[in-house]
């Protein structure tokens, strides 16, 4: 194979990078116990022998010190542990949708009333809004005329949302950020 293989690991966990057991090429190591406590520096045949003994792994946790730290662990366990914290805290995540309503400089009053009515059926339904409206040629050079018309949907949408970040410019855009005052209502 040559030096320039693809790595084709697409779909696969990655290798676990831990170094322990007899990969640990450290010939003394400051060693921690199972329980937390220091067991002080051993030779490395030392510290196999009482993991062993034990039937835990040695697993070399600061591999940058002087002398390395190695801890005495059962390093199944603690890699179990460890996932199921990671699941617990993805599922303990809240993800926020945020919907986006456009507007442009030249709108009619008709259409703003139509495209708040969408933002306030939004926000009540406890999603966050982003209004924007998109700036096109010569309104490049007006950006206030797109703060203009935020700064007029704004009172309409001041029952039912709290406003994060006031009208501000964005490269082509001006940006207003709501978010909904109450909880969604069932």
């Amino acid at each position: 194979m040559s030096r320039h293989h693809k790595n084709n690991n697409r779909g696969r966990k990655k290798p676990d990078d831990t170094i322990m057991n007899d990969k640990i090429r450290a010939r003394e190591l400051r060693v921690l116990g199972d329980e937390g406590e220091q067991m002080g520096i051993l030779s490395r045949d030392e510290a196999m022998q009482i993991a062993d003994d034990k039937g835990l792994d040695l697993v070399l946790v600061s591999p940058d010190a002087n002398p390395p730290v190695a801890k005495i662990m059962d390093y199944g366990k603690f890699k179990y542990e460890q996932e199921k914290k990671k699941k617990e805290a993805r599922k303990n995540q809240k993800t926020i949708d945020v919907k986006e309503v456009k507007f442009s400089c030249k709108i009619a009053d008709g259409d703003i009333a139509y495209k708040v009515k969408h933002a306030i059926e939004f926000l009540e339904a406890g999603k966050h809004v982003k209004l924007r409206v998109f700036l096109r040629g010569r309104e490049m050079a007006n950006p206030e005329w797109g703060v203009d018309v935020l700064n007029r949907v704004w009172p309409m949408l001041e029952e039912v949302g709290v406003l994060e970040q006031d009208a501000k410019r964005d490269g082509r855009y001006v940006n207003m950020y709501v978010t909904p005052k109450n909880a969604p209502k069932k």
